[in-house]
């Protein structure tokens, strides 16, 4: 590593060297310790410290109507119907409320009892930081029967002698009055432009975003309407978000999969003392027990898929990492479910419930309120506060302990639902930890634990190997002389597998063709599937080409979504396609094929139809029942050899349709299956069904 030369580098150190900056200045000096970074996050994230301080007003009770507005020359408009910035002189700086908070940093109406009882904000950096950041900010508050306004150019009071930002500045000047309102009217509109001095150029507020953020609030504060629109191309887009329902509302929406349960609602209140820094009459900071009051309010359900959503929330703010107050509802969580199935025979001697098999198919809305929370960070994105994690598990436990041990009939059937799944998740995660020690492919041969029915290929070339899923023994032996055995390998079943979509896991896990299928993948199975892990490149159905082959089809499609699904997403899932007619041309012409092959009775007569239009002479053409029927060489020709054959990949546009279709066609809801089954016969062609 090189070494700094005296001569290059200066040894001088004195106090005229620091640099000490007033005002809003750190700020556009170090603007991600504040807002995280200059990208688009950050744009975004001055856009929720506007709206928060809008939303902080609608949940005390001030305003059901928050207008947010991407204009077209680049600003932003924010207009909340709230009790209005203060306007009177603040004593202490002799300014107005207006311009303290918009130019003082940790200032404003969040740090002491009284004018908020639980917001978001607390550093009291949000709005003079969104300023500070501004090539210009236009504040309007009405308030006391008047209109009053103040305009900033990156932090610094002053006026503009036009619309927007690039309008000639002219330092100086305070809140004035520029009009009247009738008596009662309260409000404040923000409208700003982002510094293109400080974000990237390529930096864009994403309106996606926006909708997220709006109907995510919206669930958050029942009965606020949220107005947003997008004016910044020729086709606005305008929406509004109000929901009646709360977090109950949110974690239905939220849930990617079918309930087990209905929604659970945890709700808890509490109380602990925190010591603080306060401000004595003389304006110092001294220490002082406080007695903060917490409120805890979850909504959760279990579904009958392995992912587990969680969103949590600290006086309507969202904490995408987490903090105390989901530790706190994770412990309470598996204290209630671990203490409920030691009083069941559902867990066997030895089996033991861990986090994520409780987690398992878990949507959750996590919220708690309370004055002054501690975040780590002006980004808000973890809470720090330790009293809370305490409390929240105490509630949690007490509540769900509630739910799982009720006496009323459809609570108790739904608490048994929720404990088996728990159970199977629990057996599920050992399974798969069994198929994950399984050795890979180098000492596949030796290993006991894959079946001594698969056929090795030798190749230890993931990305090139390929698992034929054969159908039968008869087109086991063809297939065996037909593969190329350097890539090629081999697992046949017997007949129809288990439809995994009716079963439970444990009824998937004991049944011998899945277990075999899951084993000899490798990669595991359900929230314990590892892709990284997987054995082969491809994975190839081979059954024959007709209705019992079409079904054994599905049946392998419907494992491999349920339980294996990122392969399918990866789309290393296929179905070989193999012939239903074979040609031989008794005068083929020069260079012409003397075996032609047709899919489908529709191709068949097509080519039939061509032939004997050419003059070409055919044998009565050969159709095939099976692929037992095909010796090695028209097996490898036709359905395996990478030359030659035809795959058809297995993907997924939209898995909620995905999801739909498969419960439609396998599930146990006969109704709909039938429905489909009757629309679908009438554009059936009778002559297409096999014999």
């Amino acid at each position: 590593m090189p070494t700094p030369s005296p001569a290059t580098e200066s040894r001088e150190y004195e106090a005229r060297h620091l640099l000490v900056l007033e005002g809003l200045e750190a700020v556009r000096k170090r603007p991600a310790m504040y807002i995280g970074s200059t990208d688009t996050r950050g744009l975004m994230h001055c856009l929720w410290e506007i709206i928060d301080n809008a939303v902080d007003e609608a949940l005390g009770g001030y305003g059901k109507e928050i207008f947010v507005t991407l204009r077209p020359d680049g600003g932003i408009s924010v207009r909340d119907q709230g009790r209005g910035i203060p306007v009177d002189i603040e004593p202490r700086t002799g300014l107005s409320g207006v311009e303290v908070v918009f130019t003082k940093l940790h200032a404003g109406g969040k740090f002491g009892a009284g004018s908020y009882n639980a917001t978001g904000g607390l550093h009291g950096v949000g709005s003079s930081v969104v300023n500070a950041l501004s090539s210009r900010l236009d504040v309007e508050v009405d308030r006391n029967s008047a209109t009053w306004a103040m305009s900033f150019r990156r932090g610094v009071p002053g006026t503009f002698d036009g619309p927007g930002p690039t309008a000639k500045f002219t330092p100086g000047g305070s809140l004035r009055k520029i009009g009247r309102v009738s008596k009662g009217t309260t409000g404040t509109r923000v409208t700003y432009w982002p510094d293109r001095q400080i974000f990237l150029h390529d930096a864009q507020l994403s309106f996606r975003d926006l909708q997220d953020r709006a109907r995510q609030t919206s669930f958050l504060v029942p009965g606020l309407a949220l107005h947003i629109a997008d004016m910044r191309s020729p086709d606005v887009v305008e929406e509004t978000y109000l929901h009646q329902g709360g977090i109950s509302e949110f974690c239905e929406f939220l849930a990617p999969d079918h309930a087990v349960s209905d929604v659970i609602r945890l709700r808890g209140t509490d109380r602990f003392t925190e010591t603080v820094p306060m401000l004595d009459d003389a304006g110092h900071m001294e220490p002082a027990d406080i007695d903060r009051d917490l409120e805890i309010d979850v909504a959760v359900r279990w579904g009958d898929g392995y992912e587990t959503r969680t969103q949590s929330f600290v006086n309507i703010i969202a904490t995408p990492k987490g903090g105390t107050h989901v530790i706190g509802f994770e412990r309470g969580l598996i204290k209630a479910f671990g203490n409920a199935l030691q009083n069941t025979r559902l867990l066997k001697n030895g089996d033991e419930v861990l986090k994520e098999d409780v987690l398992e198919g878990m949507t959750a809305v996590v919220t708690v309120r309370l004055a002054e929370p501690q975040f780590e960070g002006q980004t808000k994105e973890v809470l720090g506060t330790p009293a809370v994690s305490r409390l929240v598990a105490k509630a949690v436990e007490g509540e769900v302990t509630k739910f799982l041990g009720s006496t009323k009939a459809a609570t108790r059937a739904q608490a048994r639902a929720v404990l088996e799944k728990v159970v199977g998740a629990s057996r599920a995660r050992i399974a798969a930890r069994q198929h994950r020690e399984a050795q890979r492919r180098k000492n596949a041969l030796e290993s006991s634990s894959l079946p001594a029915k698969l056929v090795d290929c030798r190749s230890n070339d993931v990305d090139r190997s390929e698992l034929f899923i054969v159908e039968g023994d008869s087109a086991l032996g063809t297939a065996k002389l037909a593969r190329n055995s350097e890539f090629q390998a081999l697992l046949p079943i017997r007949g129809k597998i288990l439809n995994v979509q009716k079963a439970s896991i444990g009824d998937m896990l004991k049944n011998a063709e899945c277990a075999s299928i899951i084993q000899v993948v490798g990669a595991g199975s359900g929230r314990s599937f590892d892709i990284d892990a997987a054995r082969y490149g491809k994975i190839i159905f081979m059954a024959d080409a007709d209705s019992d082959g079409a079904h054994i089809r599905c049946l392998l499609a419907t494992l491999f979504f349920r339980y294996m699904r990122p392969l399918v997403d990866a789309g290393r899932v296929f179905t070989a396609v193999p012939p239903l007619h074979r040609f031989e041309l008794t005068n083929p012409r020069k260079g012409q094929e003397k075996y032609i092959y047709t899919y489908s009775d529709a191709e068949y007569q097509r080519k039939a139809a061509e032939l004997t239009k050419k003059g070409l002479h055919f044998k009565e053409p050969q159709r095939y029942k099976g692929l037992g029927e095909m010796d090695a060489d028209q097996l490898a020709e036709t359905t395996m050899s990478p030359r030659h054959r035809m795959l058809r990949r297995m993907t997924v546009d939209d898995g909620l349709i995905a999801e739909a279709t498969f419960e439609m066609l396998m599930g146990n809801d006969v109704v709909p299956r039938k429905e489909f089954i009757i629309d679908g016969a009438y554009a059936l062609d009778a002559a297409t069904i096999d014999a």
